[in-house]
């Protein structure tokens, strides 16, 4: 089935045709369709047969009194001498019986029409599921896939482990640093971090060439490996105590830990 029939039976214009609530563009197209692709013709078919079921299993019988005061009316008074009041009588229940009719045909096809529109959105609340589904489907692989990359890092022969502890300044500080210089990347692992006052932070460096590159802020978020910038010929790494929001030169009158890389 092609994605123009696809499109077509997902728009409702099937239904309401069979309903009669197209308007004349509508009905030109949904008859198009119809003689047309075999697909739509057989949908249509079983729309209309099913229709019909539910019309016969909610169908209102007349009350056999009814049936009964009709036949007496007709006994009463033989056909070929109807008079005028008599054929007029009988045209009025006749009317009455066909509104009635017309009246439960309009109301089961109002039903159907009502059960068809939930349908589709319960079938667009699954089509929305399955969506959502498939992102945290997608998002859990990637999270996945970063997981197994540090894995593979951590246990590469050329990743070297470096402990980080805390002075004087900071004695519960501890960070342990995993830095690979033939894949050139680096990490970090924050396992203790004393607390500081709110306008201040912590900030590691790397010593390069007699200055301090920053490599970013430490947070107590940052309690689990993440990869920090990876600083070719490094010396060193220091972790200060900065104004909060980080510091463009390092306070190395304010150094809680540091390590050589040589």
């Amino acid at each position: 089935m092609n994605a123009k029939i696809t499109t077509f039976l997902n728009s409702g214009l099937l239904e309401k045709y069979l309903l009669g609530d197209t308007t004349s563009v509508e009905t030109e197209m949904v008859e198009s369709f119809i003689s047309k692709y075999p697909e739509v013709q057989n949908t249509y078919n079983t729309l209309q047969y099913n229709l019909e079921i539910v019309s016969k299993s909610n169908a209102i019988e007349a009350p056999t009194s009814i049936l009964n005061k009709i036949l007496d009316d007709l006994d009463e008074a033989p056909v070929v001498k109807m008079n005028p009041t008599t054929r007029q009588k009988l045209w009025y229940k006749f009317s009455v019986a066909a509104s009635v009719a017309a009246l439960i045909f309009a109301g089961n096809s109002y039903f159907l029409h009502l059960k068809n529109q939930k349908l589709a959105e319960e079938n667009q609340v699954v089509v929305d599921e399955i969506f959502d589904l498939r992102s945290d489907i997608d998002a859990n692989n990637k999270k996945l896939d970063a997981i197994m990359n540090q894995f593979m890092e951590l246990n590469d022969p050329n990743t070297y482990k470096y402990i980080m502890q805390g002075n004087s300044r900071a004695k519960n500080l501890k960070t342990v640093a995993y830095i690979n210089s033939k894949e050139k990347t680096s990490m970090i692992d924050v396992v203790s971090l004393p607390q500081l006052p709110k306008e201040q932070c912590y900030q590691i460096w790397a010593e390069l060439q007699g200055k301090m590159v920053s490599l970013g802020i430490l947070t107590d978020a940052d309690r689990q490996l993440r990869a920090i910038p990876y600083t070719e010929n490094a010396l060193g790494l220091n972790i200060t105590i900065e104004p909060k929001g980080g510091n463009t030169t390092a306070s190395l009158d304010n150094m809680v830990a540091e390590i050589d890389l040589q």
